[in-house]
């Protein structure tokens, strides 16, 4: 029985990284919408390009992305905005969105 909560265990470590994997690769195919935004003026279109693709579908299933259409506007919209991914997951960028919000509220 040991060897059965071991190997579910384990299984279920290979799959949160795998999903980690994933979810990285989506990382990354955002930030070069960004770039491809401010290079050709394109990204939101290239975005949702890929994300409507077979393959885009799959690896956005892998990360735990349900793909549809919901999920492809708001790619698009975070390509628009044209904050990197890593900017955007900053404890600094949060703060001051928070900030911002709370002004705009006031």
């Amino acid at each position: 029985m040991a060897d059965f909560v071991d190997g579910t265990a384990f299984n279920h470590e290979q799959g949160n990284r795998a999903r980690k994997l994933f979810a990285a690769v989506v990382l990354a195919a955002l930030d070069d919408a960004i770039a491809d935004d401010k290079k050709y003026g394109n990204g939101p279109e290239q975005i949702a390009r890929w994300a409507r693709s077979r393959d885009g579908r799959e690896v956005l299933s892998c990360a735990g992305i349900d793909p549809n259409e919901r999920v492809v506007g708001g790619l698009m919209e975070f390509v628009s905005k044209g904050v990197r991914t890593s900017v955007a997951l900053s404890r600094e960028e949060s703060e001051r969105r928070q900030m911002q919000e709370q002004a705009e509220a006031a």
